[in-house]
């Protein structure tokens, strides 16, 4: 072969060109989105209309014929030359949010102590970060001290009685702080909680299966109002004379116990979907039961049902506000409670109320199901990218 025969072999390769402009951007995004259809024309159009019409006045009730500062209800009655609505209300009460905000936070926790909860909080926020951070490292550090060493210690740091703290009944405990101890309480212990009662479920042991289908069976059959009734004042008939516990303390349990059985619903549907291959494999292998749970089963099982964990988080989170009936004051309960006060008392304060109380849930019910996603994408779940 000549040297000529092969001159127009390439020695490197061509390299890419972008993408004709037809097939990016904006554009092409709203041509392919938005109008790809007749159909999809006639939605976008309609959904329009429907934003237009909601959005405007909306808009004018929140922000801009909103109360910011007030020191009673005067401030959010007071109609001021151009703050009306055309029907003649004002907008939003957020002076009312603004002067209970402290409460909507803590309850009835005494003001002079509030440096514990925030200090709880601060404790909490830096072990968090990095435990949910996948490449950070000292994981198994980080585990113990967010999940066994911080609740032991925010407990005698908010309760009080010891090492010269004044002792704050949980009665006075509330709000969002309320709020946050129920459900990551909830969550540590359920998800634990719901392996092993899934795993009971699907053991050859007809003992052990028939206990922890009993218990997920109950429990899914009853609401979640009935155990927290049964624990608040039902539960101490059965103890010996003397004997209580303290009602925070019952409604973390029925809490624990009642997210427990549905997680354990939704990690069985997990691991019913591994291949039988999988275990078979691992018995090739010559692991014991333990280890080929724990090394093949399990890693498997849990990330394809990383959203159901998460739901199952999100709703343990909402449901804490059913406290309330057992005369506990979570977030939502502390609005409730506040919006009695007659020093406060109009038509627009209990839907600001509602309002932000709702957008606080909204908050971290949407940053859970942000970061779910986020551990979908990393562990390569089947998530599209």
């Amino acid at each position: 072969m000549t040297t000529n025969q092969i001159s127009y072999v390439r020695a490197n390769l061509v390299q890419p060109e972008p993408a004709p402009s037809s097939q990016v951007g904006l554009t092409h995004w709203l041509r392919t989105k938005l109008f790809a259809t007749p159909k999809d024309i006639v939605f976008t159009v309609l959904a329009i209309a429907f934003l237009a019409y909601i959005i405007p006045p909306l808009v004018q009730w929140l922000f801009i014929h909103a109360t910011w500062t007030g020191t009673d209800r005067t401030a959010c009655l007071t109609v001021e030359q151009g703050g009306a609505l055309p029907n003649g209300q004002s907008g939003a009460c957020w002076a009312f949010v603004n002067a209970k905000f402290a409460q909507f936070m803590f309850g009835r926790y005494p003001s002079s102590e509030y440096w514990r909860p925030l200090l709880v909080l601060a404790a909490f926020t830096a072990l968090l970060i990095p435990m949910l951070i996948p490449k950070a490292p000292f994981k198994g550090l980080n585990a113990l001290l967010l999940f066994i060493v911080l609740p032991v210690v925010a407990f005698f740091l908010l309760l009080g009685g010891n090492f010269g703290l004044s002792h704050v009944e949980t009665p006075l405990w509330g709000g969002l702080m309320v709020t946050l101890i129920l459900s990551f309480c909830g969550i540590v212990v359920s998800l634990p909680f719901g392996i092993l009662l899934a795993l009971g479920r699907r053991s050859n042991m007809p003992v052990i299966k028939m206990l922890c289908t009993t218990f997920i069976e109950v429990i899914r059959g009853i609401p979640l109002i009935t155990i927290l009734f049964f624990a608040s004042i039902m539960l101490p008939l059965f103890l010996p004379d003397g004997w209580t516990f303290d009602k925070f303390l019952r409604a973390l349990v029925g809490v624990a116990l009642f997210a427990s059985a549905y997680m354990a619903e939704v990690i069985r549907g997990g691991l019913q979907a591994i291949p039988k291959g999988q275990y078979e494999g691992a018995d090739s292998l010559g692991l014991n039961y333990w280890q080929k749970t724990r090394l093949i089963v399990l890693p498997q099982a849990l990330k394809l049902v990383i959203p159901g964990i998460v739901n199952t988080f999100i709703g343990l989170f909402k449901d804490t506000s059913l406290v309330y009936i057992i005369g506990m004051f979570d977030l939502l309960g502390i609005v409730n409670l506040n919006q009695s006060d007659a020093n406060w008392s109009t038509p627009v304060t209990p839907m600001t109320g509602y309002i932000f109380a709702g957008f606080i849930f909204w908050i971290f019910c949407f940053g859970m199901s942000r970061y779910s996603l986020f551990m979908e994408r990393h562990l390569d779940t089947g998530h599209k990218k």
